[in-house]
């Protein structure tokens, strides 16, 4: 405003001084009082949620038990889209006059508070309980207000009903499809204690406790034990508490997770009977964005963790197709993830009557069927399949998204198992997609690769090659799209430099993975096969020095 007021002086000349004057007061007089507001420690609230800042801070830290704190930047897509959530949540838990509340951060001017808590990326959700401000709690639940508002009811409240007779037992095991149960002799020791912890981060998930030596006995119980019920499959899975290695929250929260679900998962967005116990925006061979909204069952399918899934592709609207399943079914079991004895038995026996020293391993194998009529229609461009090519069977390694093809024509539970065990062996290639080399894909300044033509060009030896590894539906990919080309055109007449790019999703690559989009890699001239990951600022500018160093930023003089 200082250089308005000064054109004003020169254009008005000094007639109009005092009220220039006037206007300078007033000026100053507001930016004091906005300052004031800053300093003072008073809270307001927007939509329900505390707006926090330096000041005030420690006021809303001692006045609230459970206070969580979103740290956003005003510019941030992801905390534009949180924040209608966020403020619902807010709302919700005011209205149950809970002790839990919600606050804000603008990390970008409170600047100070975000170093305080190490907010490095936004938006970043930290619990703070009972005024404690040197150790708050990472928020892990689901980012809407029903997982927010369910994420903080269980840290507010008992995270487990307590069950104290029979009745009440068998009323609560019947109440959800499923609900884990932790039978414990005592309820404030180090096995109880880890239950409850577990309990308060599996939000999407029923849990109950038990001491009274009634409930052990009517369930068959003689030692500390975790049992999970549910109204399919194998009904109750029991996980006894090893009295010497105690109970581990990791690793009971991964058992539940797997064992919460179906033997078989449908891929389906009609809703199933379990409720999942963690939520993931999206998998790796579910697409992004979805075409529709996600299924339900795609929450609880990578939620899971397991680190392979193994897919049945089908026509549903097809009997003879249909009855594939029952070899699919049988062959799912061998690869659950159960207990085995630490001598002998294989992982399709697990390990009969549980007992403390049989091993937990992890599941290795998700069966899911995907019917390519319906819902799953919307996955088969990222396997390079249409609807024809069903039925058929594909297996993808979570890890590095590998996927492998059953080539036979044989679904019986021997050959799928077979299949499997040679997958995990490393006895099988992964298969990869490629799309077809267009006729000008050198034509142009930026040249066009695919699967087939990736190694003789990014390898070749007499030249640099800088590759944008992209996205066609990603906006970030898109935002650079100009920069790139402008590159190329820069670089066009070089014979020892190639700007190129390749479709990531319709082309795959044995030996390197592509996490995120766009993703930059710069392979230079030479033997070797050397790669360098590009990790600077996308604008032609820096790609220029960039290349012009050799595959390198130049150190910038202080």
């Amino acid at each position: 405003l200082v250089w308005l007021l000064v054109l004003s002086l020169a254009w008005l000349g000094p007639a109009l001084g005092d009220e220039d004057k006037d206007e300078e007061v007033v000026e100053e007089e507001e930016k004091e009082k906005k300052e004031d507001e800053v300093l003072s420690d008073e809270i307001k609230e927007e939509d329900n949620v505390l707006v926090l800042h330096e000041h005030n801070f420690a006021r809303a830290l001692s006045e609230h038990q459970l206070l969580l704190v979103e740290f956003y930047a005003p510019w941030c897509g992801h905390c534009q889209q949180l924040a209608p959530a966020y403020a619902q949540a807010a709302t919700e838990l005011r209205n149950e006059s809970s002790p839990a509340r919600l606050g804000k951060v603008d990390a970008t001017a409170q600047t100070a508070l975000a170093t305080e808590f190490g907010i490095t990326s936004y938006p970043t959700l930290k619990l703070f309980r009972d005024g404690n401000r040197t150790h708050p709690l990472a928020y892990t639940g689901r980012m809407d207000s029903r997982g927010i508002v369910r994420w903080m009811q269980r840290r507010a409240g008992p995270s487990a009903t307590l069950l104290q007779d029979t009745d009440t037992a068998a009323a609560f095991v019947n109440s959800q499809d499923v609900v884990a149960v932790g039978f414990f002799k005592d309820l404030k020791g180090e096995a109880a204690q880890a239950f409850f912890e577990v309990a308060a981060e599996m939000v999407d998930m029923t849990f109950g406790v038990a001491e009274a030596a009634e409930l052990f006995q009517a369930y068959g119980l003689s030692a500390d034990t975790v049992c999970l019920f549910k109204k399919f499959d194998e009904k109750q899975t029991n996980f006894p508490v090893d009295p010497a290695r105690g109970l581990d929250t990791a690793e009971l929260t991964r058992l539940l997770r797997v064992h919460s679900l179906q033997l078989v998962m449908e891929f389906t967005n009609e809703v199933q009977p379990v409720p999942s116990p963690v939520t993931v925006p999206q998998g790796p061979w579910l697409p992004c964005p979805h075409p529709s909204p996600p299924p339900q069952t795609s929450n609880q399918i990578f939620g899971a963790k397991i680190p392979h899934h193994m897919l049945l592709f089908l026509n549903k609207s097809s009997s003879e197709q249909l009855s594939l399943q029952e070899g699919f079914r049988a062959a799912a079991g061998g690869f659950r993830g159960e207990v085995r004895w630490p001598h002998g038995r294989d992982m399709e026996g697990g390990c009969g009557t549980l007992q403390p020293q049989c091993l937990l391993f992890p599941a290795q194998v998700l069966f899911v069927v995907v019917d390519v009529t319906g819902h799953g229609a919307d996955v088969l461009p990222f396997f390079g399949m249409t609807p024809a090519d069903a039925p058929t069977l594909r297996l993808v390694k979570m890890e590095n998204n590998r996927k492998y093809q059953m080539e036979q024509d044989d679904f019986s539970d021997l050959a799928i198992r077979t299949f499997i065990q040679a997958v995990l062996d490393g006895k099988v290639k992964p298969h990869l997609l490629s799309a077809e080399p267009p006729e000008d894909w050198d034509t142009w300044p930026v040249k066009v690769l695919v699967g087939k033509t990736f190694e003789q060009v990014a390898f070749d030896e007499t030249k640099n090659v800088f590759v944008k590894f992209y996205a066609p539906w990603c906006p970030h990919c898109q935002a650079m799209a100009a920069a790139w080309e402008e590159l190329a055109e820069r670089y066009k007449d070089r014979e020892d430099i190639v700007i190129a790019e390749m479709d990531s999703t319709a082309n795959e690559l044995e030996n390197i993975t592509i996490n995120g989009y766009p993703t930059l890699h710069y392979f230079p001239a030479g033997p070797g096969r050397k790669m360098v990951e590009f990790k600077s600022t996308r604008d032609v500018e820096t790609f220029s020095k960039f290349l012009d160093n050799g595959g390198t930023l130049p150190v910038e003089p202080p």
